[in-house]
């Protein structure tokens, strides 16, 4: 993301020097530099419109339940693979 100084940097340097040598030497695309130049933006932000579902999203109510379901403390615990009194 653009910071207000580097669009500022870029106004600035495009008296003296050319495109191309503007983006060689701050490290930015073309595009970028082309879009800061042609509009009076100081800041340039991107927002989603919508969040897309995860890709455990069909699943994801399978899971909850088996999650609740899954609460036995005897098979949670370390104990059947050997790991209980190890100090």
């Amino acid at each position: 993301m653009l910071v207000v100084e580097t669009n500022r940097r870029i106004r600035r340097e495009h008296f003296v020097q050319s495109i191309k040598e503007i983006v060689r030497e701050l490290k930015v695309s073309r595009n970028t530099v082309r879009k800061v130049l042609r509009s009076g933006a100081t800041c340039f932000e991107y927002a989603r419109g919508v969040q897309p579902l995860p890709k455990l999203g069909p699943w994801r109510a399978d899971l909850d339940r088996m999650l609740a379901t899954n609460t036995d403390p005897e098979r949670l615990s370390p104990a059947p693979f050997g790991l209980s009194g190890v100090a």
